[in-house]
């Protein structure tokens, strides 16, 4: 599963150290400009709806009670226009009292 597939979440699982329920978009694309952000904004409102929907207990009996946290792990860094649409997603999705967060895998950078 991946970013493209906008209609499935593509791993959920618990976070030992703050105890929040973590889903994960993982985030193959390249950086390349409106198609891929519209892409990652449709996600990110898939993962909203499934939350806000209480599917996600359902889903998951294990998210009772714990604070949701949508995590992008992309594998490539994002360009200028592409940090100031994070930044405009992480208000939007904390401001519904959800954790967001954004890193780059670094299984796409070269030895040292």
């Amino acid at each position: 599963m991946s970013v493209e597939d906008k209609s499935v979440v593509d791993a959920i699982g618990l976070e030992r150290e703050s105890n929040n329920v973590v889903l994960t978009i993982t985030d193959h694309l390249e950086w390349d400009g409106e198609g891929h952000l519209l892409t990652l904004q449709e996600k990110i409102n898939t993962y909203l709806r499934f939350i806000e929907s209480g599917e996600l207990e359902e889903s998951y009996p294990k998210a009772q009670g714990r604070k949701p946290v949508i995590s992008i792990v992309a594998l490539h860094h994002p360009d200028e226009e592409a940090e100031g649409f994070l930044e405009r997603a992480r208000e939007a999705v904390e401001g519904a009292g959800i954790g967001f967060r954004f890193k780059q895998s670094h299984f796409n950078s070269p030895p040292r």
